[in-house]
């Protein structure tokens, strides 16, 4: 069955690997990104299977112009998957610049905020769908040096399971660890270390299919992406 799909950050990464698998298995999908050159490649890549926009997911007000045009051309989406994200240089917490701990936060939790903000009176209304914001193994347990991606990534597990709490019968919401994948963000952080991990290319084959099968019965659960 063809699925209307909805993702944020598609324009590297496990976005852009989400949005090239789901097109392959013959769902449709509707992306965003900031950068407009990534945004232009990804539409004469995917062609019609695809309607891709450029937009700053801290822009609320870009945010809903977009949910309104996706949900006019395909009606409110069956997944809608919060993925961009940022993590902030290693460093103790008391010499992070102010300025890139508030940036952290705004775009791995507000952004969030926003764009399911946009969408979710249409899925309600429908009593239908299910809404996957990453989060992160980090965001449980805490690692040192990147406290700001910590705290943003636990403030994503708290507002699903708060929000998994609201939403009607029929719909879900589900903070989902995508796991440890050999991406620019993790370049930044593990270094060499990060080629001992799966590219996102391979990650994909595993995480399309398991998010593809998530439904109400999982609503509120905080769950991860096998690694085999």
């Amino acid at each position: 069955m063809q699925r209307t799909i909805v993702i944020t950050g598609v324009s590297r990464g496990l976005g852009k690997a989400l949005v090239h698998e789901f097109v392959a298995m013959g769902h449709l999908v509707a992306g965003c990104a900031r950068s407009e050159e990534a945004v232009e490649r990804l539409r004469q890549e995917v062609g019609p299977a695809g309607s891709f926009h450029v937009v700053d997911v801290l822009d609320r007000s870009a945010v809903e112009s977009w949910a309104e045009d996706v949900l006019q051309r395909v009606g409110p989406p069956d997944l809608l998957i919060n993925n961009a994200g940022v993590m902030e240089r290693d460093a103790l917490f008391h010499d992070i610049p102010p300025e890139e701990f508030d940036r952290v936060i705004d775009v791995n939790v507000k952004s969030v905020a926003n764009v399911i903000r946009a969408y979710l009176p249409a899925m309600r209304e429908r009593k239908k769908g299910v809404i996957v914001s990453f989060s992160s193994g980090a965001g449980i347990r805490g690692y040192p040096e990147i406290s700001a991606y910590c705290a943003s990534k636990h403030a994503v597990e708290g507002l699903s399971r708060s929000l998994a709490k609201e939403v009607p019968e029929g719909m879900a919401v589900i903070p989902l660890q995508p796991g440890v994948i050999h991406t620019d963000l993790l370049d930044g952080h593990y270094g060499e270390r990060a080629k001992e991990h799966d590219r996102p290319e391979v990650w994909v084959k595993r995480a399309a299919p398991y998010i593809l099968n998530l439904g109400p019965e999982h609503n509120g659960e905080s769950l991860r992406i096998p690694k085999q």
